[in-house]
């Protein structure tokens, strides 16, 4: 229910936004479909008894209440604007104007409550003000600049659909014989074809007024407030029993939302900012299409709403595609010399399963399209009323994406010395998600790409077109190739994508493994602290040293190169000496997270047949029932238990000299086993020069020094644990562990992370997101903020003191495989990329 000047108005809200516009047409210029549609109804459009106030046709009802959501949007107005060269008569024009809205009610339309019900109102007579801005006195660059200005201030103007009038005019003089006409009407009162029929009757009647004789036209039988009438009688019984059955067969399970990959969310309220891009075909590629169209009994149009749809679902992967095509709706020869608002929108429902081939999925597309047009009677705000499909504030119901072909709309010239020529005009605003609109003319097909700014970047759509344009050469190329394997890519992004992003070869020493630089650091930085633990802390020399003794007593029990020992055991400075122990023995280490299930944990055991495992007292006893294990001596299924703290005493007596390992750069460093999504978890198994080139990459992209003091944060068992210790143990930073008390909440660990005077941290991005939320004090140390391991739904403010780097990579390619900044003055709402490609990574 809507209250309008104290009068209440029910009609269902269904349908919110605007149905593009423009005529369809065959390859050879006839319409489609006038001959293709039964009419709805037979009975003859008659004149009504002027000047009784008349309904709204159904396209002007939406217009009318999408004004009332959304009141002063020049969304719906329809500006032209015509560049003039040569003598004009400023008062013929005057009265060509003034006899145009006297031909045609349309113009002379209101729409206002009467008697508690919405209606049409015509006034009997009408002038349009026709003032002149005269810029001839303005140097050349500042006039054309104003005229800019004029023009689209002009378009942009709203109008009052109460008060009216709904065609302004304005002339701006350039010069003494040149002009610029600019004339903006709303959208309830005409349409593409109207603004043809305005354009040949300002020829016309211009012509004869200037020359002083009287208009050429005759009289109109019938005006469009005779034709709403007509088309509310016509809609309803049987003939919209079957226009609606019909419609409800081909939308019965339609998908609500076509799920295009936008630079940013979409928004929670619709904004209509757009933004067009042009893009133009050549005559061969047009009259190759044009050739296809024939050989496969399809118009030119069929062919590219084919094409349109192969490129809407090679970028959403659905195969479900809904598009709306815009037809004219005059399907009553009565109506095809009036101005109005006659517009259509039909929704094209293509199936793309099966991966068919373009020529299958043409012949699809042709039965679709043959039968919306026998079908096209139904107004679309109808169908809606009926159907009222799944629809959210964020998105359009049914579809959102819309294509158009349009028909050159220019003039001719009146006389010798005469011309006339369209200025482009645009209002900066949307009605769809994207539109393209296509218009034929002698140098070949013409693009127009209309976005969503809220949505889209121009870079994107312009990459948009670049594809649709090779999709198209793929197509004429051969039709029969099925659709998944049709070209995309325009020769230079397939070179920036495969050449230069893959151009990363970068050198690195491989000649020693990760525990050999370590033990070149220890040298260089002994004193320095290597690892804190809260009150606890290791010097580069005493993490050393006992890794050495652990290594040494490993040895001892059989581990050298290739031989996988389990460590299961809680973030620690024991888990560290740990792991070191184990690389500087030869071995390769397996975390197994004491937080695991018994059984994931035993089935890991099992899966790397381990003949150690390094534990802790508390976790063997939490986790395995076997105690047995707890003496290094005993075995269980051939499997030695070695508990860090409560066998160290016999740990100690081993050496703290740097053990000679035979291990080399191409064997295992480390195993980490997958979350197991797909079924039974599987060991990524990495080799000490894959870690070596993840180490030497992130030392160089994040200027990593001794003077660093990092986190070791990530649970054992995930990969980014790695990332973790061996990029800093190397450089001499230090590496400082968290307790879970620090991790509860956000602020808590953004308190430790500045107490702790943290340079440089990893956080997943649960965490990340909540620690980019808070507001930052100016003294932190903490320079870089890397994240990774799911998508990373939050941008930081411009604020931040500190640099956030968004990463991928899976565990298989040795932690990060994609790594790029999260820009902060860019893109407010656009989700972070995941970066391209690191060091020696394709």
């Amino acid at each position: 229910s809507w209250r309008w000047n104290g009068s209440t108005i029910s009609l269902n809200l269904g349908v919110i936004w605007e149905m593009s516009m423009e005529t369809v047409r065959r390859t050879d210029g006839d319409e489609v479909p006038v001959s293709g549609s039964t009419g709805g109804n037979s009975a003859p459009i008659l004149p009504r008894d002027p000047p009784a106030p008349c309904p709204l046709s159904f396209g002007q009802q939406r217009l009318w209440f999408l004004e009332q959501l959304f009141p002063n949007n020049p969304v719906y107005n329809v500006p032209r604007a015509v560049r003039m060269t040569g003598a004009l008569d400023v008062e013929a024009l005057r009265r060509t104007l003034d006899a145009i809205v006297d031909r045609h009610e349309a113009i002379r339309t209101t729409f206002a409550v009467v008697d508690g019900e919405l209606r049409q109102v015509v006034a009997p007579s009408l002038t349009v003000a026709l003032p002149v801005d005269d810029l001839s006195g303005l140097p050349g660059e500042e006039r054309d600049a104003e005229a800019h200005r004029l023009v689209a201030e002009a378009a942009r103007r709203p109008f009052d659909l109460e008060q009216g009038p709904l065609l302004r005019a304005k002339l701006l003089k350039l010069g003494e014989e040149e002009h610029i006409l600019v004339l903006t009407m709303h959208h309830i009162i005409t349409d593409g074809r109207s603004s043809e029929i305005f354009n040949r009757e300002m020829e016309a009647v211009y012509e004869a007024f200037s020359t002083g004789k009287p208009s050429p036209l005759p009289d109109l039988p019938i005006q469009y407030a005779d034709y709403a009438i007509w088309q509310r009688r016509a809609m309803q019984g049987e003939a919209l029993k079957s226009e609606l059955a019909y419609w409800r067969r081909r939308l019965d399970g339609a998908p609500s939302v076509l799920e295009l990959p936008a630079d940013r969310p979409r928004p929670t309220a619709p904004t209509s900012r757009g933004a067009r891009q042009r893009w133009s075909l050549s005559k061969p590629l047009t009259e190759a299409l044009k050739a296809l169209s024939r050989r496969e009994g399809v118009t030119l149009f069929m062919t590219l709403l084919a094409a349109f749809d192969v490129l809407l679902h090679r970028y959403t992967g659905q195969e479900d595609i809904v598009v709306g095509v815009s037809i004219n709706g005059r399907t009553r020869v009565e109506t095809e010399g009036l101005i109005g608002f006659f517009l259509n929108m039909l929704p094209m429902r293509t199936d793309h399963s099966g991966d068919p081939s373009f020529r299958e999925l043409l012949g699809r597309v042709r039965e679709i399209a043959l039968g919306a047009y026998a079908h096209q009677d139904l107004p679309f705000d109808r169908l809606l009323e009926e159907l009222r499909p799944e629809r959210g504030v964020r998105h359009l119901p049914l579809f959102q994406v819309m294509l158009g072909l349009q028909n050159p709309a220019g003039f001719t010239m009146v006389r010798p010395g005469w011309k006339r020529d369209l200025v482009d005009v645009y209002t900066e605003t949307t009605k769809f998600d994207i539109s393209l609109l296509l218009l034929e003319v002698a140098e070949g097909l013409q693009l127009c790409f209309e976005y969503d700014t809220d949505l889209f970047d121009a870079s994107t759509i312009e990459r948009m077109a670049g594809h649709f344009q090779v999709l198209l050469e793929g197509i004429v190329a051969d039709p029969t190739r099925r659709i998944s394997a049709l070209p995309l890519l325009t020769d230079g992004e397939r070179h920036r994508l495969l050449v230069e992003w893959n151009d990363t070869k970068k050198g690195y020493p491989a000649d020693k493994c990760i525990h050999q630089l370590f033990e070149a650091q220890v040298e260089r930085t002994p004193e320095a602290v290597a690892v804190v633990s809260e009150d606890m802390e290791l010097t580069y020399r005493e993490l050393n040293c006992r890794a050495n003794q652990l290594s040494h007593h490993l040895k001892g029990l059989g581990v050298g190169p290739e031989v996988l020992v389990g460590i299961c055991m809680e973030r620690s400075l024991e888990m560290i000496i740990g792991l070191l122990g184990i690389l500087k023995a030869g071995g390769a280490y397996v975390p197994l997270d004491p937080t695991y299930p018994k059984e994931r944990i035993s089935l890991m055991l099992e899966d790397i047949q381990t003949p150690v495992l390094l534990t802790q007292k508390k976790v063997l006893g939490r986790l395995l029932d076997v105690t047995a294990i707890q003496n290094p001596k005993s075995k269980l299924d051939n499997l030695v238990g070695v508990c860090l703290d409560t066998d160290w005493e016999a740990i100690a007596r081993e050496s703290e000299e740097n053990p000679a390992s035979g291990v080399t750069a191409s064997n295992l460093a480390y195993v980490i086993y997958t979350s197991g999504s797909t079924g039974r978890p599987k060991g990524a198994q990495i080799i000490h020069d894959s870690l070596l080139n993840l180490v030497f990459w992130h030392q160089r992209a994040f200027a990593v020094t001794a003077a660093d003091r990092a986190t070791q944060l990530a649970g054992p068992g995930f990969d980014a644990a790695v990332w973790e210790l061996w990029p800093y143990l190397t450089a001499g930073a230090s590496v400082h562990l968290s307790d879970e008390a620090n991790r509860i909440t956000p602020e808590s660990l953004r308190d430790w992370l500045v107490t702790q005077g943290i340079t440089i941290c990893f956080l997943p991005t649960v965490l990340t997101q909540g620690i980019m939320a808070l507001e930052w004090p100016p003294e932190t140390a903490l320079r870089v903020l890397l994240t990774g391991g799911d998508t990373l739904h939050h941008k930081p403010p411009p604020a931040l003191p500190f640099m956030v780097v968004n990463n991928y990579g899976p565990t298989e390619s040795t932690v990060v495989a994609t790594s790029g900044p999260v820009l902060t003055d860019e893109h407010p709402n656009r989700l972070p990329p995941i970066g391209r490609p690191i060091a020696n990574t394709q």
